[in-house]
């Protein structure tokens, strides 16, 4: 009877690590306030075209109104933030993952390395090696 813990024991290690536990509070401390900001702002959008509509069309420039600049925001809003979520990542939520994963794959390297697979002869063929 051996006594080392399978891949989804080890998982659920991790995920009950407070390492990981910090991680997902970090990332839900970031999404949940911006995915609501935005849809926020773009309910006002769309409120605003809807019921504001004598707001709306007013003329900033040419033929350029108010709900042609807000429309135009909502996209300038979208990469915004897809690249703020970016940069936060790289620094906050990459650098521990990595970790996590390192750790992850480091035991599992340790654990294959302290009991190699001996092949015999009589050793069924897996699909990878019977396809060479």
């Amino acid at each position: 009877m051996t006594t080392e813990t399978t891949p989804t024991e080890k998982y659920l290690e991790v995920q009950r690590s407070d390492e990981f536990a910090g991680l997902r509070r970090k990332l839900r401390n970031f999404i949940f306030p911006v995915t609501v900001a935005f849809f926020l702002w773009y309910a006002l959008y769309v409120l605003l075209s809807a019921y504001a509509r004598g707001f709306m069309s007013v003329k900033l420039i040419g033929n350029i109104n108010v709900a042609l600049l807000l429309g135009l925001l909502q996209f300038v809003s979208t990469f915004v933030i897809a690249w703020y979520y970016s940069r936060f990542a790289a620094r906050q939520i990459d650098p521990t993952a990595d970790k996590i994963r390192e750790d992850l794959t480091a035991g599992a390297a340790a654990r294959s390395a302290a009991t190699p697979a001996a092949r015999t002869d009589d050793a069924p063929e897996t699909d990878t090696e019977a396809a060479k």
